[in-house]
């Protein structure tokens, strides 16, 4: 890495060299995002795909309840 600083240094191109640097870091940075992001992704899908599996198991069953937030009519 000394190697490389010293060639761009002895020819002046210090600017060309922070440039790439940045580009660089903004390259990692923005690929860790993406991975980070499709990681969450997956687990919402997850999430949704049991939550589906639940209302599936138990949705249908009615136990004399009214659902959540439902009244009951009483005549």
């Amino acid at each position: 890495m000394d190697d490389l600083i010293g060639i761009f240094s002895s020819r002046g191109d210090l600017a060309h060299l922070a440039l790439f640097l940045w580009a660089s870091v903004a390259t990692a940075l923005a690929l860790f995002a993406l991975r980070e992001l499709a990681a969450a992704m997956r687990r919402f899908d997850d999430f949704v795909r049991e939550l589906a599996r639940f209302n599936e198991r138990f949705g249908g069953q009615t136990d004399g309840h009214a659902p959540h937030g439902a009244a009951r009519h009483t005549r």
